[in-house]
């Protein structure tokens, strides 16, 4: 393994010479489209002619790409129906606002494909490629890139993370701010109904209703009025991804793709082979649609790769040499990595010099398509390579083949060169 460790910089030179190619000579590449598909088919192809894989596998299958973005529209039209209805009818506020915040937790926290069917259906694709070994399987490792690219952040390009976060944020606090409203409202207007049960005297009874109203009715009413401060948020929320830009995800996520196909490149142009221990590559689509081909390639191999110990590396947007990371969480924090891989890849950085912390992908952070396969019964784990504030060339269009960072490609390659050296003791 020592030849590889060497030539480190041949590799990363090939990595980026590959995404500059793809980012500059292919089409654009968001899920489900014609340029993922090209793209996929050429890294197939590369694995086959440049990195000794006899077993390369192209594999399509049916997505709705649109959806998981999509959601925004669903869920500002339901934000902004919670605060409209709410002049109308506490109950139909109540309604819209749990309908949006069901749809928040099970479509955009969890990946969940609730509201999939309602947008156009295509085909997506997946790779898997294995580089045999000499002796007899008693392992494999699987490193993951995803192929396709993200729609743009049009407020993270104008404004930064911070900024692009605030809309869901209080969207959240303005739909809770709302639903709590109508509960004080029916609570009240039941405290009036059953006082009039009990109060004979219709004097009595509007004297009550008098003294009581101001407090179940009218400074709710106000609050309400008040509350439309939130409307602007819901409608930004609406325009979280902006679906006619297409960013050119060379870090997010060709980085990924190419740490995998580098290696296993630079293992046939060397001539090394490892004696016990497959080393393959899977390349998914349609991540950016919400783990859409790391889940279909989990329902598609769920009884293969059970023979021996298969471990799944997951890479995504390797860039910043100071902020590699091992994610212990995933999928906004709501999935736990595989323990001990994650050891593992902290020892392996440490061992070579390089700069790697323990993180969790936080809520709001998205997610890496290792929470689809650890999901899927495959042990795991996430490498990233920026920080989870969101950096500037997040879904931007600065997410270019221009903006790679060398040192961070060689840190993450040497890392994982040891980690695969390791494993394999």
């Amino acid at each position: 393994m020592n030849e590889l460790y060497r030539n480190s910089a041949q590799a990363v030179s090939f990595m980026v010479s590959e995404i500059t190619h793809i980012c500059r000579d292919m089409k654009k590449r968001p899920p489900g489209s014609q340029g993922e598909r090209e793209a996929g088919e050429y890294m197939a192809g590369v694995l086959k002619n440049e990195c000794g894989c006899a077993d390369v596998k192209v594999e399509t299958f049916r997505e709705h790409p649109s959806a998981f973005y999509g959601y925004f529209w669903f869920s500002a039209t339901f934000d902004c129906l919670c605060a409209i209805s709410f002049f109308i009818s506490p109950w139909l506020s109540i309604v819209f606002g749990a309908a949006a915040l069901l749809l928040f937790l099970f479509q955009f926290v969890l990946y969940k494909q609730v509201i999939d069917p309602l947008f156009p259906e295509k085909e997506s694709l997946n790779v898997t490629a294995v580089r045999p070994c000499t002796g007899k399987v008693k392992r494999r490792i699987f490193l993951n890139g995803h192929i396709d690219a993200a729609w743009e952040f049009p407020l993270n390009y104008h404004f930064g993370g911070v900024v692009f976060e605030i809309p869901g944020v209080m969207a959240v606090i303005g739909v809770l701010f709302y639903m709590t409203l109508g509960i004080i409202q029916l609570c009240g207007a039941g405290a009036l109904a059953a006082a009039g049960e009990e109060v004979q005297n219709v004097g009595a009874l509007v004297q009550h209703i008098g003294t009581s109203a101001p407090v179940a009715g009218t400074w709710v009413h106000h609050a309400g009025l008040w509350g439309l401060m939130f409307v602007p948020f819901f409608l930004l929320v609406g325009c979280t991804y902006n679906p006619r830009r297409v960013v050119d995800g060379a870090n997010d996520n060709l980085t990924g793709c190419y740490m995998g196909i580098a290696i296993l490149r630079e293992m046939e142009r060397l001539g090394v082979c490892l004696k016990d221990t497959e080393l393959g590559v899977i390349l998914t689509g349609s991540e950016e649609a919400g783990l859409r081909g790391a889940k279909a390639w989990c329902k598609a191999h769920a009884k293969d790769y059970q023979d021996v110990p298969t471990y799944i590396i997951s890479y995504d947007t390797i860039h910043d040499p100071k902020k590699l990371m091992v994610n212990l969480r995933d999928l906004n924090n709501t999935v736990a990595s595989d323990q001990e891989l994650a050891s593992l890849f902290l020892q392996s950085a440490e061992e070579m010099n390089v700069p790697c912390s323990k993180g969790r992908v936080p809520l709001m952070g998205g997610s890496t398509d290792s929470a689809a396969f650890t999901q899927g019964g495959f042990r795991s784990i996430g490498i990233t390579g920026l920080s989870h504030k969101l950096e500037d060339y997040y879904h931007t269009r600065r997410d270019s083949f221009d903006n790679l960072d060398e040192a961070g490609l060689e840190n993450c390659y040497l890392a994982t060169v040891r980690f695969i050296e390791k494993l394999g003791m």
